[in-house]
C-alpha cells in the first residue's frame, strides 16, 4: 500500500459588499509530484466573506482524487479555529448552536468540511492575510477576479 499523497492547499475568500458578490480562490500544490500546481476559483452573487472562505477550502478538497495528507493554509481564523479549537465538536454537541445559543451560520458548509476532514488527514494552518505570503496573495487575486467577473456579467445580488 502506498502512502497517501501530500497536498498543500492555500485558500481564500473575498466579498464586497459583505454580504454581496463573493469569490473564492484556491491553489493546490503537490510537493511529491514536482510541485504540481492547480488553481481554482469561483463566485456567488449573494453571499458572505465567511462562506467564501469555507468554499475555497471545500472546492480544493473536492478536487482531490483520493485520501491525502493535506495542509490547508488559510488566513481565516474562523475556518482554522473551528477545527483546531474544536468549535465544530462543541457546535455539534449543542445541536448546531453557538455558545451564545444562536444557530451556527454556514452549517451546510461545515458539514461538508467535516466529511472531508474524515476522508483526509488535514492540518489547518493560519497564515496572515495580505502579508506577502505568495500563495495566499494568489488566492486572494483569484477570489477577487472571480467576484469581479461575476459582477461584470451582470448577475444580480439579491
Amino acid at each position: 500500500m502506498t502512502d497517501p499523497p501530500l497536498v498543500h492547499i492555500y485558500c481564500d475568500g473575498a466579498c464586497s459588499p459583505n454580504p454581496g458578490f463573493g469569490g473564492w480562490g484556491a491553489v493546490l500544490i503537490a510537493p511529491n509530484h514536482g510541485n504540481a500546481r492547480r488553481e481554482l476559483s469561483g463566485a456567488e452573487p449573494n453571499t458572505t466573506n465567511n462562506r467564501m472562505e469555507l468554499m475555497g477550502a471545500i472546492m480544493a478538497l473536492r478536487a482531490l482524487k483520493r485520501p491525502s495528507l493535506v495542509v490547508v493554509h488559510t488566513d481565516s481564523q474562523y475556518l482554522r479555529n473551528a477545527f483546531e479549537k474544536r468549535w465544530l465538536a462543541a457546535w455539534q454537541r449543542n445541536g448546531w448552536k453557538t455558545a451564545a445559543k444562536q444557530p451556527v451560520l454556514n452549517q451546510d458548509l461545515w458539514q461538508e468540511l467535516i466529511q472531508h476532514d474524515r476522508t483526509h488527514q488535514i492540518t489547518w494552518r493560519w497564515v496572515p492575510g495580505h502579508a506577502g505570503v505568495a500563495e495566499n496573495e494568489r488566492c486572494d487575486q483569484l477570489a477577487v477576479a472571480a467576484r469581479l467577473e461575476l459582477r461584470r456579467k451582470g448577475v444580480e445580488a439579491s
